[in-house]
């Protein structure tokens, strides 16, 4: 016991040391050129989000120093310091008059902007996905969530250093979860509660991240099989640093989240029954801003909620003639499809050969495009893509499927995560286009392109669009059908159309729940009955944007934008249009906000 609790006093004696030094510094020098702000932006964002560092690999130069050994500080007063400093570089880049129309410029104050939220809401926290997100705790995504799952995937332990940076990191663990309760304290002190659906949602996903014994646990048995591939620490070292992570998560990890199922149980006796955003306060002003930031665009909610009902209608016509020609007459689109999700021809086995199927089949499909992409591409990403199927201990709240970008040297893929949860959820129809948006030539194709730029500043390699980077992977799927991927394949086809029209969907459930007051029973009712997915999914989904207000806008928003523009080329260009250079105009500038790429495909128009 005595050698237990020595290892006890040095390490809240470290954590204590360390975190003296981890709030955001003012940069000594004064940024006066555009190429200074630029980098200034750059490192007061990374400085304050030390995990998304370590995930894209970031040199240590860009941001100003060493951090993976550090945390994030998620405390209100540092979550203020970081948009006041986002917003007065934006303000600096705004006051420089550039002699020419500058791409860069307005981009990096687009993305100032993006990254520091609305200066009217204090609360949630900046995401470096999203902007702002306005619950810091919730059951899919925020620092408890996502912070984990880079230390866990990401950070590489090549070199002893590596390792005790690794063990720095979760020695902090206690002090990064205090921080992240004192700002979701501050937030409903200002009455910012989430629905009690999402906070007993949370608790669940909080409880099933330290179910498993300590010495099971993914920061554990992830450092364990980091540490066995490498060869330079010694046999001694491995074990007392093993011994020492297993501590730290027992004396710390565990107790830590604990207290956030305490604090949440605590928050679920004043949550709201309200499914929408518009019953927080000023919750109507924050949608709209949501809508403007995510959708990235400048139609009303009511104008996005009848655009959505007209999509439906529009592509459940097509549905139904494929399902008719298959033979299936009888019933709505929705219950057609629901029979479809119980026939054997389309289920995996539920197993592990099944889901071994499952993953080699996703691959199969990776591959396949992969070698026909010359055919719409000029330029192709170094960039390799893996599938991997989520961890158990996320299974519960994950989506389907989802990506995540390879650090910028390379040295991991990007990846290709399916959610195998509940077998049924993955029709063998379904696959080939949620394999297209994901990876090829959807999100990696996209991401892995836009970190190669390497003539861009940082921030713009990384520039999280939204309703760029869905809209593009939603268009991706129609791309791969007008490459003949579907070809005397008419499910997989039909499969495609139901992705389609889920996305059609999202427009109208996200305004109904944030616009009409949809409660979230109507919202999975209708999304259901419309789409016929299976129930665990539907859920999954509506849950997903009642945390996320205006995200879902962004996928048909963004098509049918990119859409737009591709048909305006080929109708002004006629034989000169060149897809090939068309797709390059797209991608090889990086994610913008549609403003401005409608302004370049308009300028490249007038070039040719």
């Amino acid at each position: 016991m005595k050698n237990i609790y020595t290892l006890l006093f040095c390490s809240i004696l470290v954590t204590a040391c360390s975190y003296k030094n981890t709030k955001i510094q003012q940069p000594q020098k004064a940024a006066t050129t555009l190429d200074e702000l630029y980098q200034q932006s750059t490192q007061i964002l990374f400085k304050s989000r030390p995990a998304t560092a370590t995930m894209l690999g970031v040199d240590l130069q860009t941001v100003g120093g060493k951090y993976n050994d550090r945390l994030a500080d998620f405390s209100p007063e540092s979550e203020a310091q970081l948009r006041v400093q986002l917003r007065q570089t934006t303000d600096k880049l705004k006051n420089i008059q550039a002699l020419v129309l500058d791409e860069n410029k307005e981009v990096m104050q687009s993305l100032g902007r993006y990254f520091s939220g609305n200066k009217d809401f204090d609360i949630g926290y900046i995401d470096t996905w999203m902007g702002l997100s306005p619950f810091i705790i919730n059951q899919i995504n925020g620092p408890l969530i996502d912070v984990p799952n880079t230390l866990i995937t990401n950070q590489q332990i090549n070199s002893l250093g590596d390792a005790k940076d690794y063990i720095k990191r979760l020695d902090h663990y206690d002090l990064f979860v205090e921080r992240i309760l004192a700002k979701m304290s501050a937030d409903s002190d200002n009455n910012w509660v989430p629905p009690l659906v999402i906070v007993n949602k949370s608790i669940a996903s909080m409880k099933g991240f330290i179910k498993p014994p300590v010495n099971q646990h993914s920061f554990v048995t992830s450092f364990e099989s980091k540490l066995k591939n490498n060869k330079t620490i010694s046999v001694n070292d491995k074990k007392h640093m093993l011994d020492k992570v297993k501590l730290i998560v027992a004396i710390k990890v565990y107790p830590a989240y604990r207290n956030v199922v305490t604090a949440l149980e605590d928050l679920s006796m004043s949550a709201r029954s309200e499914s929408g955003i518009w019953a927080q306060p000023n919750g109507a002003e924050y949608y709209k801003d949501a809508v403007k930031m995510l959708g990235d665009t400048d139609l009303t909610p009511a104008q996005i909620h009848q655009l959505g009902l007209d999509e439906v209608q529009r592509i459940l016509k097509q549905m139904d003639a494929i399902l008719k020609s298959q033979g299936m007459n009888s019933g709505t689109v929705g219950q057609r499809m629901t029979a479809l999700n119980d026939d054997t021809r389309f289920l995996y086995e539920d197993s592990d050969a099944g889901r071994k199927q499952l993953l080699a089949d996703l691959n199969g499909y990776i591959n396949e495009i992969s070698n026909r992409m010359d055919e719409q591409f000029a330029t192709r990403p170094k960039y390799a893509v893996e599938v991997r199927k989520f961890p158990k201990s996320r299974e519960e709240s994950a989506p389907g499927g989802m990506y995540t970008n390879p650090p910028i040297d390379g040295s991991q893929p990007g990846i290709y995560w399916i959610n195998l949860r509940d077998i049924k959820a993955n029709p063998k129809f379904d696959l080939k286009t949620l394999t297209y948006h994901e990876a090829i030539p959807g999100h990696h194709w996209q991401i892995a392109l836009n970190l190669e730029q390497e003539s861009l500043p940082l921030l713009r390699r990384i520039a999280p669009y939204n309703a760029y980077i869905e809209g593009w992977a939603l268009y991706s799927e129609k791309v791969a059908a007008e490459m003949g991927m579907y070809k005397n394949d008419p499910f997989s086809d039909l499969g495609r159309l139901k992705a389609e029209l889920f996305r059609a969907v999202r427009l109208v459930v996200d305004t109904g729940l944030h616009y009409k007051k949809w409660t979230r029973e109507q919202a999975i009712k209708y999304m259901a009955q419309t789409t016929g997915t299976v129930e665990s999914d539907v859920v999954a989904e509506i849950e997903r944007y009642m945390v996320w207000p205006g995200q879902a806008l962004g996928y048909k928003l963004g098509m049918i934008n990119i859409l737009r523009l591709r048909d305006k080329s080929q109708k002004q260009l006629g034989n000169k249009f060149d897809i090939k250079a068309f797709h390059d105009l797209i991608l090889l500038g990086g994610a913008v906000p549609m403003e401005v790429l409608n302004s370049k495909v308009e300028a490249w128009i007038k070039s040719q």
